[in-house]
């Protein structure tokens, strides 16, 4: 019997198993799944993504399910309280771009109808298909992402740049960065 394969950064971890096999790089228009990817890209910078899918219910419950319109209008004293939760990761200079990206978001939103127009307007509307065999293959960043965080800081977001919006990017299926060799290489597993 052949083993399943996955991309070689995949564990034997379960939660991360399910991530990779029915979420990792199927595209999402969804304004609320972007904005909650934002979110824990901008959380996960400097951590492994492990970490932050261990804590990603946590991360709704604090973030008001990822409904932007009301974590634009946290104030002081939900910093202090996210401050204080330990099921996310306590980092202020993060937390508060939390916030500030959601007031952002709702501006990009506004200005083209919806935020997930805009940020596939970078791949003008559809999914970038790398075939990549190895994962010395996958970089890090891309002229896209770099184009995408120099567009996104002068718009006022934070903790934002060119890896972490390059790993969004395959997070959220503007880019399969899937190993032609992985099981979803094709699409999502069922």
């Amino acid at each position: 019997m052949n083993p399943i394969k996955r991309c070689a950064w995949v564990t034997d971890d379960p939660l991360y198993i399910d991530y990779h096999d029915r979420e990792w790089g199927v595209p999402v228009h969804d304004d609320q799944k972007l904005f909650e990817f934002l979110v824990l890209e901008s959380a996960q910078a400097g951590l492994s993504w492990i970490t932050i899918l261990r804590k990603r219910e946590n991360y709704r419950k604090a973030f008001a399910e990822f409904r932007v319109n009301e974590v634009a209008r946290f104030n002081e004293r939900d910093v202090k309280r996210l401050l204080q939760d330990k099921g996310i990761v306590r980092n202020e200079l993060k937390i508060r771009a939390a916030i500030n990206n959601a007031q952002k978001f709702l501006e990009v939103r506004k200005e083209f109808g919806t935020f997930a127009k805009y940020m596939w307007n970078f791949v003008d509307g559809k999914p970038v298909v790398n075939r990549r065999r190895s994962s010395r293959q996958i970089p890090v960043t891309t002229a896209v992402s770099d184009r995408m965080a120099k567009d996104l800081k002068v718009r006022g977001f934070k903790f934002l740049g060119s890896t972490v919006l390059y790993a969004h990017m395959q997070a959220v299926g503007m880019v399969n960065d899937h190993l032609t060799s992985c099981c979803a290489y094709s699409g999502p597993m069922r």
